[in-house]
């Protein structure tokens, strides 16, 4: 998105935005190969929160074609529909981005994460575990089925989101794996998706599956279901809270997750396979919102704990140990499982809402 940086690259003096530089380079560099191979220059815009973001990155893309001496409509993107806001607002992202509208894609862990951050000062929109917090619930099955709707009246692809797991050492682990995968693409081209994320090529077999048994003869899409026959998709809808529990198991959880992606993210790597999942900024910003809302809110754990400050600093030093036992000393000691640390404590003990992990890890590379 926007909000981050490429330090290493001015103008007047100033940083540009790191999307900016590489949507550029990208562009610069591949867009007569990719026409000449029979496709083209195709990205996905995350972040947007309103449609005028939406507009102006048509801007870009109008300028950088007529830059380049390209056809419009050249470029085709994809938005990210993975805030609160955005979703009261695809109809006027779809029509902002005009001839260069591709899709819209159900982003849903930075979308549980916008949640928590748009709605972090309603006590009564407290988040439970988030292992409790799927595409079932009611507030997600609203979002993937007006994306649907709202896509397949304007003629624009609905894509589902990303399915985490990962193949897994064991046949029992990996077949189980397999069938939570199943099941939840299973409900995304029910509801009208035309196609999906999956974390690992060893899934894609199981995802191909599920899509083509759902499109029609001849088609590789489903924009002829248009949910006409839905009741209307309210704000309510959108925004209510799911139900589930609140669990000593999922605050700790919360913390290896984050502590570990943190420590991975300080070394370079953008995605993370942890606990047999492939974990991104987007997951980690849950788990240590989830820890902030918590605290800040005094959620009543099941162990009959009230969350605190003292309890996470308590838990936090726990699960240190644990994470160091689980992946060695030598390892350990290599890492920068201390800075993580530090910034883990200011992102869930901060008075204020840290808007993104990464804005503050980038300061700290």
């Amino acid at each position: 998105g926007l909000h981050l940086n490429e330090k290493n690259a001015l103008k007047d003096g100033k940083p540009i935005p790191g999307c900016l530089m590489d949507f550029a380079l990208y562009l610069f560099h591949n867009h007569a190969r990719l026409q000449q191979n029979g496709t083209g220059p195709y990205f996905y815009v995350p972040k947007l929160e309103h449609y005028e973001e939406a507009r102006w990155w048509n801007e870009v893309f109008v300028a950088a074609q007529e830059q380049l001496g390209i056809a419009r409509g050249t470029i085709k993107a994809t938005c990210l529909i993975e805030t609160l806001p955005a979703v009261f607002e695809m109809d006027e992202i779809l029509f902002e981005l005009k001839d260069h509208a591709a899709a819209l894609n159900c982003g849903r862990w930075d979308y549980i994460f916008s949640y928590i951050k748009t709605l972090k000062n309603h006590p009564d929109r407290m988040l439970p575990d988030r292992q409790a917090v799927g595409m079932d619930k009611p507030f997600l099955d609203a979002y993937s089925r007006l994306l649907i709707k709202t896509c397949h009246r304007r003629g624009a692809l609905a894509m589902g989101g990303m399915s985490a797991f990962l193949p897994a050492k064991t046949p029992d682990e990996d077949a189980a794996n397999k069938e939570k995968v199943r099941q939840d693409k299973q409900r995304e081209a029910d509801n009208g998706h035309d196609g999906s994320w999956i974390a690992h090529p060893a899934l894609s077999d199981v995802v191909n599956k599920v899509y083509s048994d759902a499109f029609k003869p001849g088609k590789t899409n489903q924009l002829d279901v248009i949910r006409e026959g839905d009741a209307p998709v309210t704000a309510a809808d959108l925004v209510e809270t799911p139900q589930g529990p609140f669990t000593d198991a999922g605050l700790r959880s919360n913390i290896r997750i984050a502590l570990q992606y943190i420590e991975a993210w300080l070394g370079g790597l953008g995605a993370v396979a942890i606990y047999g999942l492939m974990e991104d900024a987007a997951t980690a910003e849950i788990s240590r919102a989830s820890i902030w809302q918590w605290i800040k809110n005094g959620a009543q754990l099941d162990n009959g704990e009230t969350m605190t400050a003292d309890y996470y600093r308590k838990v936090k030093a726990q699960e240190m140990d644990v994470v160091k036992a689980e992946l060695g000393e030598a390892r350990w000691n290599k890492g920068r499982f201390t800075d993580a640390a530090d910034l883990l404590d200011k992102l869930c003990l901060s008075d204020g809402f840290d808007t993104f992990l990464t804005l503050e890890a980038y300061d700290r590379l």
